[in-house]
């Protein structure tokens, strides 16, 4: 009877500590998917810079060779 019952436990406590390592694998995942959404942010918001600063740079370089 005493086999039986530690083979229970065992398996009880293997299952407990699986599911902590889920429950923190779940938190890093979130936490992760926070910061891919706020990278996608600052890389549009930079794309959206970079193209205001470079509109003004391409009309004048047209500008340029179309006198030549």
């Amino acid at each position: 009877m005493f086999w039986p019952m530690l083979a229970i436990a065992l398996a009880f406590c293997g299952i407990a500590v699986l599911g902590v390592l889920a429950a923190k694998v779940l938190v890093e995942v979130r936490r992760l998917a926070r910061q891919v959404s706020e990278s996608s942010v600052r890389i549009t918001r930079a794309a959206e810079d970079l193209e205001r600063a470079a509109t003004p740079l391409a009309g004048h370089a047209s500008h340029t060779f179309r006198q030549d």
